[in-house]
């Protein structure tokens, strides 16, 4: 097979989308195919262009064999707005298209893969598939118009609204395959009016053997020079649409515990405000994001992992970082509606509250601590989760045969089984 991507996240970047679309890169070359990326220079999370990148140049790489990957300039805004936002998008596309069609018509692919963010690049891949005959396939990892509309960034009765909405019904319509990461979020395409036989499903997955349970408290804890007995650690992007300030809120309600630190280890927009709010509050700790190869050392740091997000986000993202805080095997405290994509992952494994209720969130952080057999238990079952329903090889088999095949049902086998022998672990959620 011949695939050829186009997606404005990729290595070197350490979190978020850029990790699946490398690895998928990766895993598909390594298995013989032929693999061609069209990316930009890394900025994210810190959205300023990394050291020793050229400003407006383009850079060729070939990380392995049968996989090359072209980075272009792009306009990163240093505080991500909206309206910035879009021409940072558009950038990415006007400065890929030269390439991104150069390649198409030289490489000749079979499939022809978009990476959502950003949804403006769509029409750009969905022209490189019909120059070549090769089929056209939207991976969306979330839903950029609806999180818009959830987190301010556009009005959804606005003209600007109106017309993303109008852009994003048309880019869907024109796709022969697209695909998602959660059953909620395929069930969303199918309220969109895409049909069913063009629909699969495609999830983010776990570092299962970078990523393993340590016995006892990590190395890097006394490094990092975290002294309290007990650790709740977000680990990721810092951004508005994290719902990420209901741990400092959390972080004072509980600041009399002497046992708890509250670490945040991370970068983005929302740093400086974060910093901020918690600047009273000695039991929060910032640290900064950790190299890739000590994934699991930092999140063996944590007693839990915290996981928050916005009300009415938790259909339109599943955030990627809660692969991996499975993988650590240690239990989630998240924030999500119940029946949502969040809370279907996050059930028997750790604790599910309402999104914006930092009391709520406190007492379910001091709960699972004060609980120490259920906090025990909760750990391997988040480890036993991800085994069973984040497999990455696993994951890329079902993605190859529905390229090949086009299957109509395009849930991935047993994906999301009941466990029921785990859910009976947690106490119920209110």
């Amino acid at each position: 097979m011949k695939l050829l991507i186009l997606g404005i996240n990729y290595s070197p970047e350490m979190i978020g989308i850029a990790v699946y679309t490398s690895q998928l890169a990766e895993s598909l070359a390594a298995r013989g195919h032929e693999v061609e990326v069209v990316t930009a220079q890394p900025y994210y999370p810190a959205w300023k262009v990394s050291q020793g990148w050229p400003r407006f140049g383009y850079r060729t790489e070939r990380p392995c064999e049968g996989l090359r990957v072209v980075h272009c300039p792009l306009y990163v805004p240093a505080e991500p707005s909206g309206a910035k936002r879009m021409l940072h998008y558009a950038s990415f596309t006007l400065a890929a298209a030269p390439r991104m069609l150069a390649r198409a018509v030289t490489m000749r692919p079979d499939h022809v893969l978009v990476v959502a963010p950003s949804l403006v690049s769509a029409p750009l891949g969905r022209l490189a598939a019909r120059l070549t005959g090769a089929q056209s396939w939207l991976h969306i990892q979330d839903y950029e118009v609806e999180a818009a509309f959830a987190t301010g960034l556009l009005s959804p009765d606005s003209r600007a609204g109106r017309m993303a909405r109008g852009f994003e019904r048309r880019t869907l319509a024109g796709f022969d395959r697209i695909s998602s990461i959660s059953r909620p979020m395929l069930a969303k395409l199918s309220e969109k009016g895409v049909p069913a036989d063009r629909v699969f499903e495609l999830r983010n997955w776990a570092d299962l053997a970078r990523v393993t349970p340590q016995p006892g408290p990590s190395s890097m804890k006394a490094e990092l020079g975290i002294t309290t007995e007990r650790v709740a650690l977000y680990s990721g992007n810092v951004a508005r649409k994290q719902g990420i300030e209901i741990i400092p809120e959390a972080a004072r309600i509980l600041k009399d515990r002497t046992d708890l630190t509250f670490a945040i280890c991370g970068n983005g927009p929302y740093v400086a405000d974060l910093q901020a709010q918690a600047a009273d509050l000695p039991n929060v700790r910032f640290l900064p994001l950790q190299p890739f190869e000590r994934l699991s050392d930092l999140l063996s740091i944590a007693d839990l992992h915290l996981l928050p997000q916005i009300a009415g986000a938790a259909d339109l993202v599943l955030p990627s970082k809660l692969t991996n805080m499975l993988a650590s095997g240690r239990p989630v405290v998240a924030t999500a509606a119940p029946g949502t994509a969040l809370a279907e992952e996050v059930d028997g494994v750790g604790a599910l509250v309402l999104p914006g209720d930092s009391a709520a969130f406190a007492a379910a952080i001091a709960g699972l601590l004060d609980d120490p057999e259920r906090l025990a238990s909760l750990g391997p079952a988040a480890r036993k989760r991800a085994e069973e329903r984040w497999d990455r090889e696993r994951i890329i088999d079902h993605c190859l045969d529905q390229l090949a095949h086009g299957r109509r049902d395009g849930a991935m086998p047993n994906a999301q089984p009941p466990f029921k022998d785990l859910a009976s672990q947690s106490k119920p959620q209110e």
